[in-house]
C-alpha cells in the first residue's frame, strides 16, 4: 500500500508542481494524499491527482496559527513541506517560516510521521561566491530576513532527522522572481551582459517537483541537506541571452560588461545588487542526489525555458 502523504503549500509555485509530480508518478493512490491549505478554496488545478476529480482530502491549517495544525498529521507517513512566506513583512516571515515550521515538525513528530521533506533555498548560504560547492562544505550565512527564517526552518527539520532540499534558481511556470527578475534587469539596462562568466545553478520547477516526491518516497536513508539543481550550471551572460531570446525581448543597447553596467547604474542599488549576484559563482554540486532518489534532473535551462516560454510571455504581458 502506498504511503499517506501530506503536502503543504500546494497552491503555491513549487507545491503546485509537487502535486503535479504526485499525479504523474502513478505510484501514489489519490485517496492517500492530503493537501494542507491556509485557504481550502484555493485547491490547485488537478489537486485531486486524477483528471476531473476534486482533491480527496483537503485540510485547513495555517503555519502562522500553530493550534490549527493539531491532528492534521495523524495517519500521515510523509510530509512534503513546500509552504513558505516570501515578502516584505519581516515579522510574518519569521512567524510562518521559522516558528511555523517548528510547530509543523513538532506535530509531525507527535503523530509519528516517518519523513519530513522541506523545500528550502541555497540563499541560506548568503552572497557567495560558491564554486562547485558541496552541501557539506558550506555554513549558513543568510543575508536577508527571508533566508534567515528559512535557515531557522531548516534547523527544526534537520534536528528532527528530516530531509532538506536546497535549490538555487528555480524557473518554470509560476515563477514570479527568477526569469521575470532577469527580464526586468535587462529592461533597465536596455541591453544584455557580455563576458559575465560566473556560473549559476538552476533547476526547472517540474524537475524540482519530481525530486521532492522522489525524496519523500525513497527507501534510502536521506536525512540531512541536499542540493537540488540541474547538473550543468549556466553562465550569467548565457542566462540573460537565453531569457532575451526565448521571450523575444527587444534590447536596443549593445551588450555591456559588468563593470560598465555598474558604472552606468551607480545610483541604483537594486540594479547593483542583481549585478553583484550575477557576477559571482553560485554553483552548487548535487553530490549524486538525483541518482540516489532515481529522479530526472530535467532538460536544462535553455530547453526548459523554451518549453515554458508561453507562460512567461503571458505573465510579463500582464
Amino acid at each position: 500500500m502506498s504511503p499517506r502523504i501530506l503536502v503543504t503549500g500546494s497552491s503555491g509555485f513549487i507545491g503546485g508542481h509537487v502535486v503535479a509530480a504526485l499525479r504523474e508518478s502513478g505510484g501514489v493512490t489519490p485517496s492517500r494524499v492530503r493537501l494542507l491549505l491556509r485557504d481550502p478554496a484555493r485547491v490547485p488545478a488537478g489537486g485531486g491527482l486524477a483528471d476531473g476529480a476534486p482533491a480527496v482530502d483537503v485540510v485547513r491549517a495555517d503555519l502562522a496559527e500553530p493550534a490549527t495544525l493539531r491532528g492534521v498529521f495523524d495517519g500521515i507517513d510523509v510530509v512534503l513541506h513546500c509552504a513558505s512566506y516570501v515578502g516584505d513583512d519581516e515579522r510574518r516571515t519569521e512567524t510562518v517560516n521559522g516558528h511555523g515550521t517548528r510547530a509543523l515538525v513538532e506535530e509531525a513528530t507527535r503523530a509519528g510521521v516517518a519523513r519530513v521533506v522541506y523545500v528550502s533555498t541555497a540563499a541560506v548560504y548568503g552572497r557567495g561566491p560558491f564554486t562547485d560547492a558541496p552541501v557539506g562544505g558550506l555554513a549558513h550565512a543568510p543575508a536577508s530576513p527571508t533566508s534567515r527564517s528559512r535557515a531557522a526552518a531548516e534547523r527544526h527539520v534537520l534536528d528532527a532527522g528530516g530531509v532538506v532540499l536546497r535549490p538555487h534558481l528555480v524557473f518554470g511556470a509560476g515563477d514570479r522572481w527568477v526569469v521575470p527578475g532577469l527580464a526586468a534587469l535587462m529592461g533597465v539596462l536596455s541591453a544584455g551582459l557580455k563576458d559575465c562568466t560566473a556560473r549559476h545553478s538552476v533547476v526547472d520547477v517540474r524537475a524540482l517537483g519530481r525530486a521532492v516526491v522522489a525524496a519523500g518516497l525513497s527507501e534510502r536513508e536521506l536525512a540531512g541537506a541536499h542540493h537540488v539543481n540541474h547538473p550543468d550550471p549556466v553562465e550569467g551572460s548565457q542566462l540573460l541571452d537565453t531569457v532575451a531570446d526565448r521571450l523575444g525581448l527587444c534590447l536596443p543597447g549593445a551588450p555591456l560588461d559588468v563593470d560598465e553596467a555598474r558604472t552606468r547604474f551607480a545610483g541604483k542599488p537594486r540594479v547593483l545588487h542583481h549585478l553583484g549576484m550575477l557576477a559571482v559563482d553560485h554553483w552548487f554540486t548535487d553530490g549524486g542526489f538525483w541518482a540516489r532518489v532515481g529522479a530526472d534532473p530535467g532538460v536544462g535551462f535553455a530547453r526548459g525555458l523554451a518549453q515554458q516560454a508561453v507562460w512567461y510571455r503571458k505573465f510579463l504581458d500582464r
